[in-house]
This record gives C-alpha cells, structure tokens and sequence, in this order.
C-alpha cells in the first residue's frame, strides 16, 4: 500500500513549481523510438501528454543505447525528444526510452 506524503520542500534559487499547492509528476515507460536511417542519424519522437502546465522538466532514460536525448517543443500536450548517437559510426536501433516529466 502506498503512503501519502504531504510535505515538499523546494530550496531557495529553485524555479516555482506549475501550482503552489501540489507537485506533479508524470511519466510513460516503454515510449517506442524508431531506427536511424543510418550512422550518425538522429532520431526524432513525439511524447504525448494530456493536461501538462506551462512549464516542467522532462528527464529521459534510452534503454541501452549510446544516444545523448533532448527535449524540445514543449507544450501542455507533450514535446519532441531527439535521440542522438554519442559517435558519428552508431546507428539507432528500434527500442524504447522512459520519460519522467516533473512541474
């Protein structure tokens, strides 16, 4: 069973959470990524959420591959990751990354 837990706390110099009253914290495991057209191609997918504030933070996990990952085009309906091979000779494979979106 899950406990509830009703204090947050953020430091000063932090950047002021979507509500002043609650944290929100969402996230989509598995999210498919399609294979590179080839070496050094950067791969592109779209994240689709429901109901997002304005701003938040977005974190994103490959699964076992050597890619660096940006989040851009963020909207309250999703955003854009962008996986990148960490070398110019590596192809993306066809797999999954976990995004874990905090406001």
């Amino acid at each position: 069973m899950a406990l509830d837990f009703h204090t947050v706390s953020r430091p000063t110099g932090s950047s002021p959470t979507a509500q002043s009253d609650r944290v929100i914290v969402a996230n989509q495991t598995a999210v498919a990524n399609a294979a590179g057209s080839g070496a050094g191609a950067s791969v592109v997918t779209a994240v689709s959420f429901t109901g997002l504030p304005a701003s938040y933070s977005v974190f994103v996990q490959p699964a076992s591959q050597d890619v660096n990952a940006f989040v851009t085009a963020k909207t309250n309906t999703g955003f854009t990751v962008t996986l990148v091979p960490n070398v110019a000779t590596y192809t993306i494979v066809a797999g999954t990354f976990d995004v874990l979106v905090v406001a």
